[in-house]
């Protein structure tokens, strides 16, 4: 395989039939189609039943030397021995012989970085949801822009049917920093997705001497005077719902889970939507998100359905 196709980000790099940027219809008919898993709920919206139900930071490796392994927080894998996975990987998705294409913007204005996702039709789902999650190209380019080929500065691989043999659990994602794009081998679950973004986005904005906070957003309106507040937090500590709960008449959520902060102290936002859980969600607490889960619109998973459809 010749990688430097790969990473040229003007081409898509494997002979298959893609599907470029399907509308949110087009995808819902392309999971009923390939997804296993997918239940229709009463109110209209699919919910993906996943193997995984959580990310798999375990079988995360950075593609690095094994002398480099101390400056890494998490674990690191040979270039050498990744690019035998990714050439099978290529052969899975050559040997299937379709990919959905989502080009979209990890935040917006001049900081916006453009992000391509493929993925194959088994996780049409994920494209779905990430596609709704994304900020989409009409709103970060002008019109000449919008009219020229589009050439993102980092991309996702992510076929959940090829398990690499021979990996701890037979899954694994592999991130490839120096070359901006994460393949993501064998898990089902969407957070891989979302992590697969952000996590190149974390390096791409601490190289230009920033910060990426995991951190929901909010607008606080104070007198005449309106502010942003970020609300820092580990994950399952609350930050969703101190963003989206109303807190009084004159506040707003802006940002779910990631925020960046720049050298020059702007701070930017990384997502148009809200990946949430919803154990425990209750509408009084978080109109918003509830809401949501009732919306035709909206993408589940994991979410416990009754025989009727309900939630």
């Amino acid at each position: 395989m010749d990688f430097s196709v790969l990473y040229d980000f003007s081409k898509l790099p494997y002979n298959v039939e893609y599907v470029k940027n399907p509308t949110q219809s087009e995808l819902r008919e392309l999971t009923l189609k390939y997804v296993p898993a997918t239940l229709k709920s009463k109110y209209g919206n699919l919910d993906k039943v996943t193997c995984n139900k959580a990310r798999r930071a375990k079988w995360t490796y950075i593609i690095a030397p094994s002398n480099d392994a101390d400056k890494y927080s998490g674990k690191i894998i040979e270039r050498e021995k990744a690019e035998k996975y990714i050439a099978e990987q290529a052969a899975y998705i050559e040997k299937t012989g379709k990919l959905i294409v989502i080009d979209a913007y990890i935040g917006l204005g001049e900081r916006a970085v453009g992000m391509q996702w493929l993925y194959a039709p088994e996780c049409a789902n994920q494209a779905g949801m990430q596609q709704v999650l994304s900020f989409p190209r009409d709103m970060v380019e002008s019109k000449e822009e919008l009219k020229k080929s589009f050439n993102p500065q980092f991309r996702l691989v992510y076929t959940p049917h090829y398990f690499p043999e021979g990996m701890p659990g037979n899954q694994a994602i592999i991130v490839d920093l120096e070359n901006w794009i994460t393949y993501v081998m064998g898990p089902d679950y969407f957070g891989e997705s979302k992590k697969g973004e952000l996590r190149m986005f974390n390096e791409y904005v601490y190289q230009k001497g920033g910060l990426v906070l995991h951190a929901g957003a909010k607008a606080v309106t104070t007198g005449n005077k309106t502010i942003a507040v970020t609300i820092l937090g580990l994950s399952g500590t609350g930050k969703t719902t101190t963003t989206f709960s109303k807190q009084g008449a004159l506040t707003r959520p802006i940002q779910d889970d990631m925020v960046a902060l720049w050298p020059d102290g702007v701070c930017t936002i990384t997502e148009n939507g809200c990946f949430a859980k919803t154990f425990g969600l209750k509408e009084e607490n978080e109109p918003v998100i509830y809401a949501g889960t009732l919306n035709p619109d909206s993408w589940l998973e994991n979410v416990y359905m009754n025989e009727d459809g309900t939630f």
